[in-house]
């Protein structure tokens, strides 16, 4: 009788802890910190996701990966729309060369947004891929807090 007792408590503690074990893991500090992390690809004339949307005041990291050949990843940093002499409305935390993120068939890159000012911000590939290559764009919104 005592035996099945203890297997019943057990039995009991076991699953309870079961349940309770997701709430009970910590916040991770890109959570902590507002960071959202997106995982994209691009392909021949496509972005995937084509639309990425977060909110102003937070911070986005892309990782982008090209899985057919070379491309890039160019980025407005001024919102669409927005009258000349905006101030940017997006923080790239490593600005790419001649504004141009490369992407290497295979290779993960890293591009850090800070967005400061809600808008819709385009977005393209700045590496030339072919017939559809003007085709390849999208665009990252910035919604309000």
């Amino acid at each position: 009788m005592k035996r099945r007792m203890r297997i019943s408590i057990l039995t009991v503690a076991v699953l309870i802890a079961a349940i309770a074990w997701p709430q009970l893991r910590p916040v991770t500090r890109a959570q902590e910190e507002g960071v959202q992390t997106i995982e994209m690809t691009a392909k021949k004339y496509d972005f995937d996701p084509s639309t990425v949307h977060m909110k102003a005041g937070t911070k986005l990291i892309l990782k982008i990966t090209a899985t057919d050949r070379a491309h890039g990843f160019g980025i407005s940093t001024v919102a669409d729309g927005a009258p000349k002499g905006t101030a940017p409305g997006l923080v790239l935390s490593s600005p790419p060369e001649k504004e141009c993120y490369r992407l290497e068939k295979g290779q993960q890159v890293t591009v850090e947004i800070e967005a400061k000012t809600p808008g819709t911000y385009k977005f393209k590939c700045c590496v030339h891929c072919g017939m559809g290559h003007g085709r390849m764009k999208g665009e990252l919104v910035v919604d309000p807090t």
